[in-house]
Protein backbone atom coordinates (compact mmCIF):
# COMPACT_ATOMS: atom_id res chain seq x y z
CA UNK A 1 0.00 0.00 0.00
CA UNK A 2 1.81 3.61 -1.22
CA UNK A 3 1.95 6.47 1.30
CA UNK A 4 -0.37 9.07 0.79
CA UNK A 5 1.26 12.44 -0.90
CA UNK A 6 -1.10 14.40 0.81
CA UNK A 7 -0.43 13.74 4.21
CA UNK A 8 2.85 13.30 4.23
CA UNK A 9 3.23 17.08 3.25
CA UNK A 10 0.86 17.86 5.73
CA UNK A 11 2.75 16.15 8.18
CA UNK A 12 5.98 17.91 7.14
CA UNK A 13 4.42 21.28 6.94
CA UNK A 14 3.10 20.37 10.88
CA UNK A 15 6.75 19.78 11.85
CA UNK A 16 8.35 23.25 10.07
CA UNK A 17 5.46 24.81 11.84
CA UNK A 18 6.07 23.48 15.27
CA UNK A 19 10.35 23.95 14.55
CA UNK A 20 9.59 27.66 13.70
CA UNK A 21 7.56 28.00 17.17
CA UNK A 22 10.16 26.42 19.19
CA UNK A 23 12.74 28.81 17.74
CA UNK A 24 11.13 31.81 17.52
CA UNK A 25 9.93 31.21 21.46
CA UNK A 26 13.91 30.55 22.52
CA UNK A 27 14.66 33.80 20.86
CA UNK A 28 12.11 35.59 22.73
CA UNK A 29 13.10 34.13 25.87
CA UNK A 30 16.60 35.15 24.89
CA UNK A 31 16.25 38.83 24.50
CA UNK A 32 13.54 39.25 27.09
CA UNK A 33 16.12 37.34 29.83
CA UNK A 34 19.04 39.82 28.30
CA UNK A 35 16.50 43.01 28.69
CA UNK A 36 15.31 41.94 32.49
CA UNK A 37 19.25 41.44 33.35
CA UNK A 38 20.50 45.05 31.91
CA UNK A 39 17.11 46.55 33.77
CA UNK A 40 18.03 44.46 37.12
CA UNK A 41 21.98 45.80 37.08
CA UNK A 42 21.42 49.25 35.92
CA UNK A 43 18.80 49.12 39.54
CA UNK A 44 21.81 47.14 41.54
CA UNK A 45 24.83 50.09 40.33
CA UNK A 46 22.50 52.77 42.02
CA UNK A 47 21.41 51.01 44.49
CA UNK A 48 25.41 50.09 44.88
CA UNK A 49 26.52 53.63 44.50
CA UNK A 50 24.07 54.74 47.32
CA UNK A 51 25.27 52.24 49.75
CA UNK A 52 28.79 53.24 49.25
CA UNK A 53 28.26 57.06 49.60
CA UNK A 54 26.28 56.01 52.66
CA UNK A 55 29.62 54.33 53.80
CA UNK A 56 31.97 56.83 52.82
CA UNK A 57 29.72 59.52 55.01
CA UNK A 58 29.35 57.43 57.65
CA UNK A 59 32.95 56.15 57.56
CA UNK A 60 34.15 58.37 60.54
CA UNK A 61 31.65 56.81 62.61
CA UNK A 62 32.32 53.36 61.56
CA UNK A 63 36.13 53.37 61.78
CA UNK A 64 35.65 54.99 65.67
CA UNK A 65 33.44 51.12 66.61
CA UNK A 66 35.90 49.90 64.79
CA UNK A 67 39.34 50.68 66.71
CA UNK A 68 36.93 50.78 69.81
CA UNK A 69 36.48 47.45 69.87
CA UNK A 70 39.88 46.45 67.99
CA UNK A 71 41.29 47.84 71.22
CA UNK A 72 39.19 46.17 73.59
CA UNK A 73 40.25 42.91 71.99
CA UNK A 74 43.78 43.96 71.83
CA UNK A 75 43.92 44.61 76.16
CA UNK A 76 41.65 41.23 76.50
CA UNK A 77 44.22 39.55 74.46
CA UNK A 78 47.34 40.89 76.48
CA UNK A 79 45.36 40.03 79.81
CA UNK A 80 44.04 36.30 79.05
CA UNK A 81 47.48 35.49 77.11
CA UNK A 82 50.44 37.39 79.25
CA UNK A 83 49.97 34.64 82.23
CA UNK A 84 50.44 31.77 79.48
CA UNK A 85 53.64 33.58 77.82
CA UNK A 86 55.19 34.31 81.26
CA UNK A 87 54.94 30.72 82.23
CA UNK A 88 55.98 29.37 78.83
CA UNK A 89 58.77 31.44 77.58
CA UNK A 90 61.61 33.03 79.56
CA UNK A 91 61.92 36.45 80.20
CA UNK A 92 65.38 38.96 80.26
CA UNK A 93 65.43 41.31 83.20
CA UNK A 94 68.23 43.24 84.74
CA UNK A 95 69.92 42.35 88.18
CA UNK A 96 72.95 45.12 89.18
CA UNK A 97 75.16 44.49 86.49
CA UNK A 98 73.85 40.99 85.38
CA UNK A 99 71.19 39.91 83.05
CA UNK A 100 69.23 37.12 84.50
CA UNK A 101 67.10 34.74 82.38
CA UNK A 102 64.21 33.47 84.12
CA UNK A 103 62.18 30.36 83.09
CA UNK A 104 59.68 28.08 84.47
CA UNK A 105 61.94 25.12 85.32
CA UNK A 106 65.59 26.55 85.40
CA UNK A 107 67.19 29.78 85.66
CA UNK A 108 70.61 31.48 83.96
CA UNK A 109 72.80 34.48 85.02
CA UNK A 110 74.50 36.01 82.16
CA UNK A 111 77.38 39.06 83.55
CA UNK A 112 77.73 41.96 81.00
CA UNK A 113 80.75 40.57 79.96
CA UNK A 114 79.61 37.49 78.50
CA UNK A 115 76.85 39.24 76.32
CA UNK A 116 79.44 41.67 75.23
CA UNK A 117 81.46 41.22 71.66
CA UNK A 118 83.82 43.14 69.98
CA UNK A 119 81.52 46.15 68.82
CA UNK A 120 81.51 47.14 65.26
CA UNK A 121 81.54 51.19 64.87
CA UNK A 122 79.25 52.21 61.90
CA UNK A 123 81.64 54.64 60.11
CA UNK A 124 79.46 55.23 56.52
CA UNK A 125 81.86 56.67 54.36
CA UNK A 126 81.13 59.71 52.45
CA UNK A 127 81.47 60.02 48.34
CA UNK A 128 81.66 63.56 47.59
CA UNK A 129 82.51 66.58 48.19
CA UNK A 130 81.39 69.01 50.43
CA UNK A 131 81.28 73.06 50.71
CA UNK A 132 82.13 74.23 54.18
CA UNK A 133 81.92 77.38 55.45
CA UNK A 134 84.78 78.44 57.57
CA UNK A 135 83.67 79.80 61.46
CA UNK A 136 85.08 81.80 63.80
CA UNK A 137 87.66 79.22 65.96
CA UNK A 138 88.25 77.21 63.14
CA UNK A 139 91.66 76.03 62.29
CA UNK A 140 92.45 73.33 59.46
CA UNK A 141 93.59 71.20 61.89
CA UNK A 142 89.95 71.39 63.63
CA UNK A 143 88.09 70.99 60.14
CA UNK A 144 90.59 68.04 59.07
CA UNK A 145 89.56 66.47 62.61
CA UNK A 146 86.20 66.89 61.76
CA UNK A 147 85.91 64.90 58.81
CA UNK A 148 88.63 62.34 59.52
CA UNK A 149 91.30 63.84 56.49
CA UNK A 150 94.82 65.56 56.51
CA UNK A 151 95.41 68.80 56.49
CA UNK A 152 97.34 68.92 53.12
CA UNK A 153 93.97 67.10 52.13
CA UNK A 154 91.66 70.19 52.56
CA UNK A 155 95.21 72.37 51.36
CA UNK A 156 95.72 70.74 48.39
CA UNK A 157 91.98 71.04 47.17
CA UNK A 158 91.65 74.14 48.14
CA UNK A 159 95.03 75.35 46.62
CA UNK A 160 95.63 77.33 50.38
CA UNK A 161 99.47 78.39 50.21
CA UNK A 162 99.14 79.03 54.37
CA UNK A 163 96.08 77.33 57.38
CA UNK A 164 95.17 81.02 57.58
CA UNK A 165 91.45 80.88 57.18
CA UNK A 166 88.50 83.57 57.38
CA UNK A 167 85.17 83.45 58.93
CA UNK A 168 82.30 82.80 55.89
CA UNK A 169 85.38 81.14 53.98
CA UNK A 170 84.37 78.23 51.78
CA UNK A 171 86.30 74.91 51.89
CA UNK A 172 85.98 71.89 49.66
CA UNK A 173 86.27 68.86 51.51
CA UNK A 174 86.79 65.66 49.62
CA UNK A 175 85.61 62.68 51.01
CA UNK A 176 89.01 60.77 51.59
CA UNK A 177 92.37 61.71 52.20
CA UNK A 178 94.33 62.21 48.97
CA UNK A 179 93.96 64.22 46.11
CA UNK A 180 90.64 64.92 43.81
CA UNK A 181 91.68 65.06 40.08
CA UNK A 182 90.15 66.57 37.30
CA UNK A 183 90.75 63.94 34.23
CA UNK A 184 92.60 65.49 31.22
CA UNK A 185 92.80 64.13 28.04
CA UNK A 186 95.09 60.59 27.68
CA UNK A 187 94.89 60.64 31.63
CA UNK A 188 94.86 56.97 32.75
CA UNK A 189 94.32 55.68 36.27
CA UNK A 190 97.72 54.49 36.28
CA UNK A 191 99.25 58.03 35.02
CA UNK A 192 97.02 59.35 38.03
CA UNK A 193 98.69 57.00 40.46
CA UNK A 194 102.17 57.45 39.57
CA UNK A 195 101.96 61.31 39.32
CA UNK A 196 99.98 61.36 43.24
CA UNK A 197 102.21 58.73 44.41
CA UNK A 198 99.52 56.19 44.72
CA UNK A 199 98.41 52.77 43.60
CA UNK A 200 96.04 52.43 40.94
CA UNK A 201 94.07 49.86 42.86
CA UNK A 202 93.47 51.75 45.66
CA UNK A 203 92.07 53.84 42.90
CA UNK A 204 89.87 51.71 41.50
CA UNK A 205 88.69 50.40 44.95
CA UNK A 206 87.41 53.70 46.10
CA UNK A 207 83.64 53.66 45.29
CA UNK A 208 83.09 57.08 44.17
CA UNK A 209 85.02 56.44 41.20
CA UNK A 210 83.46 55.28 38.38
CA UNK A 211 84.81 54.74 34.72
CA UNK A 212 83.91 54.49 31.34
CA UNK A 213 84.94 51.15 30.57
CA UNK A 214 85.26 48.59 33.73
CA UNK A 215 87.71 45.98 31.39
CA UNK A 216 90.02 49.00 30.87
CA UNK A 217 89.02 51.47 33.59
CA UNK A 218 88.81 54.24 30.83
CA UNK A 219 87.92 57.94 32.60
CA UNK A 220 85.54 60.39 31.21
CA UNK A 221 87.46 63.61 29.99
CA UNK A 222 86.52 66.40 33.51
CA UNK A 223 85.13 63.69 35.33
CA UNK A 224 86.15 63.72 39.42
CA UNK A 225 88.29 60.76 40.30
CA UNK A 226 89.27 60.60 43.99
CA UNK A 227 93.08 59.21 44.77
CA UNK A 228 93.27 57.80 48.59
CA UNK A 229 96.59 58.72 50.06
CA UNK A 230 97.55 60.37 46.98
CA UNK A 231 100.05 63.34 47.39
CA UNK A 232 101.11 66.14 45.17
CA UNK A 233 104.06 65.64 43.37
CA UNK A 234 106.11 67.80 45.40
CA UNK A 235 105.04 66.14 48.76
CA UNK A 236 106.09 63.36 50.85
CA UNK A 237 104.28 59.79 50.53
CA UNK A 238 101.41 59.87 53.28
CA UNK A 239 102.49 56.32 54.64
CA UNK A 240 105.27 53.92 53.40
CA UNK A 241 104.91 49.96 51.81
CA UNK A 242 105.62 47.38 54.29
CA UNK A 243 106.29 43.93 54.09
CA UNK A 244 103.68 41.04 54.71
CA UNK A 245 104.96 37.97 56.82
CA UNK A 246 104.95 34.52 54.41
CA UNK A 247 102.19 32.11 55.21
CA UNK A 248 103.89 29.34 55.25
CA UNK A 249 105.97 30.43 58.65
CA UNK A 250 102.86 30.18 60.06
CA UNK A 251 102.55 33.20 62.39
CA UNK A 252 100.01 35.93 62.93
CA UNK A 253 97.48 35.98 65.03
CA UNK A 254 93.70 34.02 64.55
CA UNK A 255 94.43 33.61 61.59
CA UNK A 256 98.13 33.01 59.68
CA UNK A 257 98.48 35.39 56.50
CA UNK A 258 97.28 33.92 53.26
CA UNK A 259 99.99 35.28 50.84
CA UNK A 260 103.05 36.65 50.68
CA UNK A 261 103.95 40.61 49.06
CA UNK A 262 103.63 43.92 50.34
CA UNK A 263 100.72 45.70 51.72
CA UNK A 264 98.99 48.07 49.29
CA UNK A 265 96.08 49.26 50.94
CA UNK A 266 94.76 49.02 54.52
CA UNK A 267 91.59 48.67 55.88
CA UNK A 268 89.63 51.37 55.86
CA UNK A 269 85.50 52.36 55.97
CA UNK A 270 84.85 52.05 52.13
CA UNK A 271 87.08 48.91 51.31
CA UNK A 272 87.20 47.00 54.64
CA UNK A 273 89.89 44.37 53.78
CA UNK A 274 93.74 44.19 53.40
CA UNK A 275 95.06 43.78 49.66
CA UNK A 276 98.63 41.85 49.23
CA UNK A 277 100.62 42.64 46.06
CA UNK A 278 103.04 40.49 44.24
CA UNK A 279 103.40 40.52 40.79
CA UNK A 280 104.93 36.78 40.71
CA UNK A 281 101.71 35.58 41.29
CA UNK A 282 102.68 33.13 44.64
CA UNK A 283 100.13 30.89 46.13
CA UNK A 284 97.11 31.60 48.19
CA UNK A 285 96.65 29.48 51.51
CA UNK A 286 93.74 29.25 53.95
CA UNK A 287 93.74 31.35 57.04
CA UNK A 288 92.78 28.68 59.35
CA UNK A 289 91.11 25.16 59.02
CA UNK A 290 87.16 24.99 57.56
CA UNK A 291 84.82 24.11 54.70
CA UNK A 292 84.25 26.00 51.22
CA UNK A 293 81.20 27.69 51.00
CA UNK A 294 81.88 29.50 47.71
CA UNK A 295 84.03 28.78 44.53
CA UNK A 296 83.33 30.84 41.71
CA UNK A 297 84.25 33.67 38.97
CA UNK A 298 82.68 36.62 38.46
CA UNK A 299 83.73 39.00 35.50
CA UNK A 300 83.71 42.06 37.91
CA UNK A 301 84.18 42.56 41.36
CA UNK A 302 86.02 39.78 43.50
CA UNK A 303 87.11 38.29 40.50
CA UNK A 304 87.54 34.24 40.84
CA UNK A 305 87.29 34.34 44.64
CA UNK A 306 87.13 31.68 47.51
CA UNK A 307 85.13 31.74 50.77
CA UNK A 308 85.72 29.51 53.89
CA UNK A 309 82.97 29.01 56.51
CA UNK A 310 85.59 28.26 59.33
CA UNK A 311 84.08 26.46 62.61
CA UNK A 312 83.53 29.33 64.67
CA UNK A 313 81.08 31.20 62.71
CA UNK A 314 84.03 33.65 60.85
CA UNK A 315 84.35 33.87 57.47
CA UNK A 316 87.21 34.15 55.20
CA UNK A 317 87.58 35.73 51.72
CA UNK A 318 90.44 35.51 49.01
CA UNK A 319 89.56 37.52 45.73
CA UNK A 320 90.92 38.38 42.19
CA UNK A 321 92.51 34.63 41.95
CA UNK A 322 94.18 33.89 38.97
CA UNK A 323 92.44 29.90 39.78
CA UNK A 324 91.51 28.47 42.54
CA UNK A 325 91.51 24.40 43.21
CA UNK A 326 88.87 23.66 45.89
CA UNK A 327 85.06 23.46 45.24
CA UNK A 328 82.53 24.03 47.83
CA UNK A 329 81.71 21.61 50.27
CA UNK A 330 85.23 20.69 50.39
CA UNK A 331 87.14 20.90 53.84
CA UNK A 332 90.62 22.26 54.20
CA UNK A 333 93.27 22.75 56.50
CA UNK A 334 95.20 25.79 58.39
CA UNK A 335 97.40 27.15 55.56
CA UNK A 336 96.66 24.94 52.53
CA UNK A 337 96.97 26.54 49.38
CA UNK A 338 93.52 27.05 47.62
CA UNK A 339 94.61 28.73 44.68
CA UNK A 340 96.79 31.22 43.02
CA UNK A 341 97.35 35.30 43.16
CA UNK A 342 95.75 36.88 40.72
CA UNK A 343 94.39 39.91 38.75
CA UNK A 344 90.72 39.05 38.02
CA UNK A 345 87.61 41.62 38.50
CA UNK A 346 87.82 45.18 39.67
CA UNK A 347 91.77 44.96 39.50
CA UNK A 348 94.60 46.94 37.91
CA UNK A 349 97.40 44.29 39.26
CA UNK A 350 98.45 40.89 40.62
CA UNK A 351 97.21 41.10 44.62
CA UNK A 352 95.01 39.32 46.85
CA UNK A 353 92.42 41.45 48.46
CA UNK A 354 91.58 39.35 51.92
CA UNK A 355 88.37 39.53 53.92
CA UNK A 356 86.92 38.60 56.93
CA UNK A 357 83.71 38.29 58.05
CA UNK A 358 81.11 36.87 60.40
CA UNK A 359 77.39 37.19 60.26
CA UNK A 360 77.69 39.21 56.69
CA UNK A 361 79.74 42.21 58.89
CA UNK A 362 83.08 42.77 57.58
CA UNK A 363 85.48 42.96 60.08
CA UNK A 364 89.04 44.38 60.19
CA UNK A 365 91.37 41.56 59.53
CA UNK A 366 94.55 43.12 60.29
CA UNK A 367 93.43 42.93 63.88
CA UNK A 368 92.99 38.71 63.23
CA UNK A 369 96.40 38.49 61.34
CA UNK A 370 98.56 40.24 63.90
Amino acid sequence: MGINPLKSDKWAKISRDFYQTVVDWIRFLYFYTRKRLVIFGGHFEKAKDFIVDLLLIKRGRYSKHFLNISFIFLVAGAVIGGPVIADNFPTIRAVGSTYEIADSSESASLTLEDLSTSTVISDKPRFDILDYEVVKGDTLALIAEKFGISVDTIKWANSLKTEKLMPAQILKIPPVTGIAHRSKPGDTIYSIAKKYKAEAQNIVNFPANDFADLDTFALNVGQIVFVPDGVMPQAAPVFQKGPVPQFIAGVGGKYIWPAQGLITQNPVSYHMAVDIANSSAPAVAAGDAGAISYANCQRYGYGCHVIIKHPDGYETLYAHLSAYNVSVGDTVGRGQVIGKMGSTGRSTGTHLHFEVRRNGVLLNPLSFLK
